[in-house]
C-alpha cells in the first residue's frame, strides 16, 4: 500500500472513529440521565408513602402504573426507534419522562392521587422508550468496538441513580418538598438529555447498511416472539430486572420498617446498594471479556440470593453489608441480556424490544407481589422473593452465551 492509500485509509477512518467516541459518550451520559430520572423520584417514597397515607400493598398498587406504563410502550417502542430513529425516539422519551414525573410530584404534593397515577404511567411508557432506544444505541456502539462495553453503559444508569439517591437523601433529611425536589431535578435532566441526543442515530449510517437492507432484518417483530432463546434470554434478564426493580423500590421502605432506621438512612441503603451495583458493572466488562457471559452471570446471581439472605436476616449493621454482596450481585444480569439480544444485528431492533418488554414485567408484576407479601410477612422479608427468582436464573444462565461459544460443540 502507497503512502497515499495509507493517507487515504486513514483519513477515511477518522470519521468513523470520531463518531464512535461522540456516540459512547452520548449513550453514557444518556444513561446517566435515565437513572437520574428515574432515582430521583424512587429516593422520595417514603415520602410518597406517607403523603398519599398508603400501606405497603396500596404503594405496590400505585407503583405498578408505571410498571403498565412501562409495559404497554415497551412493544411498540422497537418499532418507534426504528421508524424515528434512535435520536428522535430518545428526545420524545426524555421530555414525555420528565414532564410526567413533574406532574406525579405536583399531583402527590396536592393529596391528588387520581391525577398521580396517570402521569406515573406516562412516566412509565417514557421511560420504556427510553430504555429501548439507548440500549439500541448501546448495542450498536457495542458491535463496533469489538468488545464488552454495555455494562459500562449501565454501570453510568447506576451512577446517575447514586448520585440521584444521595440528592434525595439529602432532600429528605431537608424536608425539601417533593414537588421542587423533583421538579427541579427534571428540568436539568431534560436540558441535559436534549444536549445528549444530538450524537444518537449516527452508526447506523456508518455501518452494517447491508444487514439493515437485508430480509432477515424486515422480519416482522412478532415472528421474534417465537424465538425460543430470545424467550429464555428474555425470562433471566426478566429476573436480573426483578432483583434490581425490588431493590429500587423496596430497600429504603425496607430498612426503615424491617431494620427501624430514620427515613435518611433508609435512603442511603438505596444509595449504597447502586453505588455497589454501579461498581460491578465498571468491573463486569473486564470479567465478561475474559471468563465469559456466563460464569460471570452464574456467580452475580449466587451474590445475589447470598445478599438477599444478609439483608433479611442479619442485624442492622451487617444488613448494610448485605446491600453490598446484594449490589454486586445484580449489577450485570441486565446489560448482559441486552448484549444477547443484539448478538443479531439483523434483528437487535425487535431482539432488544421483546427482551425489554418481558424483563418490564418484573417491574409490572414486582412492587404488588413485594406489597401483598409484605402486608402479611413485612416489607423486609418479602424481599426473599429475589432469592427465590434468582435461583431461575441460575438454571437458564447458559441461553446467554456468546454466539461462537454457543456454536460450538
Amino acid at each position: 500500500m502507497t503512502m497515499t492509500e495509507r493517507a487515504e485509509v486513514s483519513h477515511s477512518t477518522r470519521p468513523e472513529t470520531a463518531q464512535i467516541r461522540r456516540s459512547s459518550l452520548a449513550v453514557t451520559v444518556m444513561f446517566a440521565l435515565n437513572g437520574a430520572a428515574f432515582a430521583t423520584f424512587a429516593a422520595r417514597l417514603p415520602d410518597v408513602k406517607s403523603l398519599l397515607a398508603l400501606s405497603a400493598a396500596g404503594l405496590g398498587l400505585f407503583l405498578i402504573a408505571g410498571s403498565i406504563g412501562s409495559v404497554i410502550g415497551l412493544p411498540m417502542s422497537g418499532w418507534v426507534t426504528g421508524r424515528l430513529g434512535s435520536g428522535v425516539a430518545v428526545r420524545l422519551a426524555t421530555l414525555v419522562t420528565t414532564a410526567a414525573y413533574i406532574g406525579t410530584a405536583v399531583a402527590i404534593s396536592a393529596d391528588l392521587l387520581w391525577a398521580a397515577v396517570p402521569c406515573l404511567a406516562l412516566a412509565g411508557w417514557g421511560i420504556g422508550l427510553w430504555d429501548v432506544s439507548m440500549n439500541l444505541e448501546g448495542a450498536i456502539t457495542e458491535r463496533h468496538l469489538g468488545r464488552s462495553i454495555m455494562p459500562r453503559y449501565h454501570a453510568m444508569f447506576s451512577g446517575g441513580t447514586v448520585v440521584a439517591a444521595l440528592i434525595g437523601a439529602a432532600a429528605t433529611a431537608a424536608r425539601v418538598p417533593v414537588w421542587l425536589h423533583v421538579g427541579a431535578m427534571m428540568c436539568l435532566i431534560a436540558a441535559a438529555g436534549m444536549w445528549a441526543a444530538r450524537a444518537f442515530n449516527t452508526l447506523p449510517r456508518l455501518a452494517d447498511r447491508a444487514a439493515e437492507s437485508s430480509p432477515a432484518h424486515k422480519v416482522s417483530h412478532l415472528s421474534v416472539w417465537r424465538d425460543p432463546r430470545v424467550l429464555l434470554i428474555g425470562v433471566v434478564t426478566l429476573v436480573a430486572a426483578f432483583t434490581e426493580g425490588t431493590a429500587n423500590d423496596w430497600l429504603s421502605v425496607a430498612f426503615v420498617e424491617g431494620h427501624h432506621v430514620p427515613k435518611w438512612a433508609g435512603v442511603l441503603a438505596f444509595a449504597t446498594f447502586l453505588a455497589c451495583m454501579t461498581a460491578g458493572r465498571l468491573v463486569g466488562t473486564t470479567l465478561l471479556d475474559r471468563f465469559g457471559r456466563v460464569p460471570v452471570l452464574r456467580v452475580c446471581f449466587g451474590l445475589a440470593i447470598i445478599g438477599c439472605l444478609i439483608v433479611v436476616f442479619g442485624p442492622t449493621a451487617l444488613a448494610y453489608a448485605g446491600i453490598l454482596v446484594w449490589g454486586v450481585g445484580v449489577s450485570l444480569g441486565f446489560p448482559v441480556g441486552m448484549s444477547a439480544a443484539a448478538d443479531d444485528p439483523a434483528r437487535a431492533n425487535a431482539r432488544i424490544s421483546v427482551i425489554s418488554t418481558i424483563a418490564y414485567t418484573a417491574f409490572l408484576a414486582g412492587p404488588p407481589l413485594l406489597g401483598l407479601l409484605g402486608e402479611h410477612v413485612g416489607v423486609l422479608h418479602a424481599l426473599l422473593a429475589v432469592g427465590a427468582a434468582a435461583t431461575v436464573a441460575l438454571a437458564l444462565v447458559p441461553v446467554v452465551r456468546e454466539p461462537d461459544a454457543a456454536a460450538t460443540p
